[in-house]
């Protein structure tokens, strides 16, 4: 219910109640057929002559009747008796006889009825002016509320996330960690000279668990945690955002210690003055208000500011000084040991089988985030249960990391026989140059079933994390992507679309080594072009020419000599391999799905052995036209895939 109506339903209710008694009040005195007031002396005459019926005493009137049936009323004092009085004008007890003579006693309620008719007009007044009084003073609290602060706030004497809740990031919990002791124990500190963090930045891709962090820290410190978005300081009205961040850190010394923490501090702390003449003053007006809180702690007030971001690189500079963020805490994608913690974190609680290997799990993720992780567990406990399974097994698992990649499959779409052996003939010809190129990751699965937007896709898996890479080992990454078109082109004569995601993804290698990475012989180890990159999203949104259009012409060349040698390297590979990639288009025509030891048999030229009974498909008549041409599968968008596992899709 609205608290606003609980908080005005005593004044409707006295308008509602000065409302009806006016209603009566009116009624009473305007309904029915008046009565005539009647002399006392000619009462006594109608008595006397025998016309009057009866007579009703009440209070302070008298109502009589006459055997006519019509109807007089007549006042007197209240210490008069109406006998005595009738008496005085001669009327004798006889003549009383035939007269029905009745003393009724007054309503209890009359008089304060009385009252509050003669006092309705000040009390529907009175009513009225509170009212607006009211309403005065609620429209008052909502124009002073606007520019409160919309922060949460959540008590840490019942903490319900802590540092054993987040796992793949000990680096990072290891600082925030002493920012824990800060808070608990801050004498230790201080004994030594040294003053408390005044904030701490979280940086890292999305889903690595800043949030997730910064819980944890309010949940260790037991102490209140104030938690915003960074888009909930601004607001269209000036001023409003900057009387947000007053409150925000009142509330916060008023509460020390404290945590404050402010997620995505990039949509308010963005450099100032980027506009180019013109700029977002409110949001600058609310940046430079932050600045000055932060600055203009004392040294026991025990409030630390955590903040979290994935695009550092908008920040303004004042605010990543030390004395502001003091600390820049790094969360990258975890390792293969911050994967295995990661899963049996979210792994807690669970039926797993017994065949499920968190560790192995952990080797076929790389590049997960948290979140992915996360995902992945709670996908694979998703088919379990349309399985109908009472535990979750490493087959639903494995299934859920192809749905985290790649999304869920589409076996209800129909492909021709024409298109099928494309589609095979295109996926192994990847799976091919992944498994004879000496530097490229080995093959891991290939599937010819679509998913998501793919119409079907081969993954490798590298075999420990890594960090760098070599320019033999991008020759390699080029010449497997273009390994679907030079499939194409030695068994079928001619290339598909299917090839066209594998063509932007070689050509984007082959122009990153020549322009970023100095692996042109002929350019040598120069940058060419400065490029305007989001941190942590991979995605270019500017780049500056400053190279000459000589030098242009020798990168176009340079990215031309890549693609052609790779692709020339990948026709040689799969023509001396013909008959292993017949054998696994073959099985992939027959299974759809190769992995593990299925796949290492049919790379080994030895026949594959059947799991389960192959999936019948409805296999309808290819299309084709007068000219006896056939459909080519046509490329899809392709979503976002783990950075650690090259794949390539049809």
């Amino acid at each position: 219910m609205d608290t606003k109506w609980l908080r005005n339903s005593f004044v409707y209710l006295i308008i509602l109640v000065a409302i009806i008694a006016l209603f009566f009040t009116v009624v009473q005195q305007g309904g029915g057929r008046e009565i005539k007031t009647i002399p006392v002396n000619e009462l006594a005459q109608y008595v006397k002559s025998g016309e009057i019926k009866a007579i009703e005493v009440t209070d302070d009137r008298a109502l009589v009747t006459r055997k006519n049936d019509q109807q007089y009323t007549f006042r007197f004092s209240r210490d008069t008796n109406p006998l005595e009085l009738l008496r005085v004008y001669g009327v004798t007890p006889e003549q009383m006889q035939d007269v029905s003579y009745q003393v009724k006693d007054p309503p209890q309620f009359s008089n304060i009825f009385g009252i509050l008719i003669n006092l309705l007009p000040l009390v529907f007044f009175g009513a009225v002016l509170l009212f607006m009084m009211r309403q005065a003073q609620g429209s008052n609290n909502q124009a002073l509320s606007f520019g409160k602060s919309r922060a949460r706030m959540f008590m840490g004497n019942k903490p319900t996330i802590t540092f054993a809740d987040v796992a793949g990031v000990e680096e990072a919990k290891q600082e925030l960690q002493e920012v824990v002791e800060f808070l608990k124990y801050p004498e230790k500190f201080s004994a030594l000279g040294a003053r408390i963090p005044k904030g701490a930045l979280l940086v890292g891709p999305p889903g690595t668990g800043k949030t997730l962090l910064s819980r944890a820290v309010a949940g260790e410190a037991g102490v209140p945690f104030f938690s915003i978005s960074g888009s909930e300081f601004v607001e269209m009205f000036v001023g409003v955002g900057a009387s947000r961040v007053r409150d925000l850190f009142d509330q916060a010394k008023r509460n020390a210690p404290c945590i404050v923490f402010v997620d995505e501090i990039d949509a308010v702390g963005r450099q100032r003055g980027a506009g180019l003449g013109g700029s977002h003053d409110e949001r600058e007006q609310t940046l430079n208000q932050i600045l000055v809180e932060m600055d203009g702690f004392d040294g026991n007030t025990n409030v630390i500011v955590i903040a979290a971001t994935n695009r550092p690189d908008v920040l303004d500079p004042a605010l990543l000084r030390p004395g502001r963020f003091d600390r820049q805490v790094i969360l990258p994608n975890p390792d293969i040991n911050g994967r295995k913690a990661i899963l049996e974190v979210h792994g807690r609680g669970k039926p797993f089988d017994k065949t499920v290997e968190l560790g192995t799990l952990a080797k076929v993720t790389p590049g997960f985030s948290g979140a992915d992780l996360a995902n992945l567990i709670n996908e694979g406990a998703i088919l379990a249960a349309r399985r109908n399974k009472k535990s979750i097994g490493m087959l639903e698992l494995e299934e859920a990391i192809d749905r985290v990649i790649a999304g869920p499959e589409r076996k209800s779409r129909v492909m021709s026989e024409l298109e099928k052996k494309l589609t095979a003939y295109h996926e192994g010809g990847h799976a091919i140059l992944m498994h004879y190129l000496d530097r490229h990751d080995p093959v891991h699965k290939i599937t010819i079933i679509a998913r998501g937007m793919m119409g079907g896709y081969t993954r490798s898996l590298p075999p420990e994390d890594r960090y760098y890479m070599t320019k033999s080992q991008f020759e390699a990454m080029i010449a497997s992507a273009l390994g679907g078109h030079a499939a194409e082109t030695v068994v079928f004569g001619e290339m598909s679309t299917g090839a066209e995601n594998d063509i932007e993804k070689a050509t984007k290698i082959a122009r990153k080594m020549v322009k970023e990475y100095g692996m042109s012989d002929r350019l040598g180890p120069v940058a060419l072009g400065h490029k305007e990159e989001m941190i942590f999203l991979g995605r270019d949104f500017g780049e500056q020419k400053n190279y000459s259009e000589k030098v242009a012409e020798a990168i176009d060349e340079e990215i031309r000599r890549l693609i052609d040698e790779a692709y020339a390297t990948a026709v040689q590979v799969i023509t001396e391999h013909r008959d292993i990639l017949d054998a696994l288009a073959s099985a992939l025509i027959k299974y759809e799905t190769l992995d593990g030891e299925n796949l290492e048999r049919v790379l080994r030229g030895e026949p594959p052995i059947d799991p389960e009974p192959p999936a019948e498909l409805p296999q309808p008549t290819p299309p084709t036209s007068e000219a006896g041409s056939r459909e080519r599968p046509t490329l899809q968008p392709v979503p976002r895939l783990s950075p650690g596992a090259a794949s390539s899709t049809s």
